[in-house]
Parts: C-alpha cells; structure tokens; sequence
C-alpha cells in the first residue's frame, strides 16, 4: 500500500510504502505514530491512518487540470474546425476527445481520498467505500473554517468521522 499524507506537525507532504502492522515517520520533523490495529484489515483501510476519520471517498487517480485540458483543446480545436466548416472534421475532433476521455476513465486507477486531512491510499482494496459526497466534504470544510477562526473551540460531538471512543 502507498500512502500520501501531509505530515499533522509540519504539513511536509510525504509518500510512504506501508505495510501491515508498519510505522509512518515525518523525514522533515522525524513525527513518527504507529498505524492503529482498526485502520487496517487486510488490503483494506477502515480509516484514516494520519487523522481520526473514518470517512473516505473514492476518485480518479487522474489529475483533474490534465483532464479538463484534453476536453478544452478538444472543443478549442473542433471550434476552429468548425469556423473553417470543415463538418466532418469539427465531429472527428470532438469523438476523438470523447474517446480519449472514456478510454481514461476506463483504464484509470481509483485513489482512497481522506475528507478530512486529503491523504491519498493507492493499492488499497476499495470495495466498502464510496464516491464523493459533497456534504460529508462541506461537514469538513467549515469545521475546520470553525476551527481556524475559533481555535479554543472543542470540535464538534457530532462530527461522524469518528468512531466512538477516539477521541
């Protein structure tokens, strides 16, 4: 399993290979914290290993500014195309794009993603978890604007990311 994480103390962004029952280690601050027992059942992660979460989402393992690129050149190029009334040409490009992007999508690996700290687990049984949800990632998002803006505030109680007794 590989690991991408932000480092809690110093935010150093870090990729470790993990393997069951192994330690993470910060290089640059030299935190270290050994995985929970819980997190981990097999291939599959139950939770995070850098925060307290448990929620985590699937995507693409594709960066989002690579994808977006191919479909603006695609409709860039189909709409030059198109000015010059080239029909045939203006739908080939615009197919061509189109299969590109299935053909991506297809043949592109998922990365397990932490709505919580973001750290990214590849090689990872991903059977139990699901897609994106927006309102587990706004939940996350304004209690640490909460946080940020009230820092002697407790978290929430109702914060779901957390399995009873950790704290």
């Amino acid at each position: 399993m590989n690991i991408r994480f932000a480092c809690p103390q110093c935010s150093s962004t870090l990729q470790q290979d993990l393997a069951i029952g192994g330690r993470l280690q910060c290089e640059t601050c030299e935190l270290g914290w050994d995985v929970p027992q819980q997190a981990l059942q097999g291939t599959s992660v139950q939770r995070c290993l850098v925060c307290p979460s448990g929620e985590l989402f699937l995507r693409k393992d594709f960066p989002q500014r690579l994808g977006l690129a191919i479909v603006f050149a695609g409709l860039f190029s189909s709409c030059i195309a198109w000015h010059y009334y080239l029909l045939w040409q203006t739908f080939a490009i615009l197919f061509v794009s189109a299969l590109a992007d299935v053909l991506l999508y297809a043949f592109v690996g998922n990365v397990l993603t932490c709505y919580r700290c973001h750290a990214e687990y590849r090689g990872v049984s991903e059977l139990e978890h699901t897609a994106f949800d927006l309102e587990v990632h706004e939940r996350h998002r304004q209690q640490v604007a909460r946080l940020r803006d009230h820092p002697h505030e407790p978290e929430s109680g109702d914060d779901r990311s957390r399995p009873a007794g950790i704290a």
